[in-house]
């Protein structure tokens, strides 16, 4: 049933990887690696792709730092996901930069849309949702900043 179509080579399995979603650059060599391709062949089809284009860890990472952003992650949390696959921090960081995310803002829309209120009732409710602003990777100043009580104030 399935032997009619000729086995993918390296290159053409990364370019049908690359025109899925984006990869970064490890990503895609982990893929290849465990889909049994030698290791030459990996690092050539890889080589091949920066050089077309089809493969830029900057344009990969914008791409996660957006996503990251949609779903209300802080910075932190961003930061920790790219690190494990492996982008290097300075194109992280540039990625970062580029999105120009108000990070104290996020926090707060992450936790009015977590929590319908955001009046804290007990100590044990204030830090069930600073927890939860932790793990979504935001900073204790910006946790502060999204659970105080200072919608009454006009001035910030």
């Amino acid at each position: 049933m399935y032997s009619r179509a000729p086995k993918m080579t390296c290159k053409e399995n990364a370019l049908f990887l690359l025109s899925r979603r984006d990869h970064g650059e490890y990503e895609l060599h982990q893929k290849l690696l465990i889909k049994g391709f030698e290791v030459a062949d990996v690092e050539q089809a890889v080589l091949y792709c920066q050089e077309q284009g089809y493969l830029d860890d900057l344009r990969y990472a914008q791409s996660q730092v957006r996503q990251h952003v949609a779903k209300g992650h802080g910075e932190r949390r961003i930061r920790q996901e790219l690190q494990q696959k492996r982008v290097a921090a300075d194109v992280v960081s540039e990625a970062l930069d580029e999105e120009g995310a108000d990070w104290f803002e996020l926090a707060k829309q992450t936790a009015q849309k977590k929590f319908s209120s955001l009046a804290t009732l007990d100590n044990k409710e204030y830090a069930k949702r600073v927890r939860f602003l932790q793990y979504r990777g935001f900073s204790f100043d910006q946790i502060q900043y999204a659970l105080s009580d200072d919608d009454d104030s006009s001035m910030g």
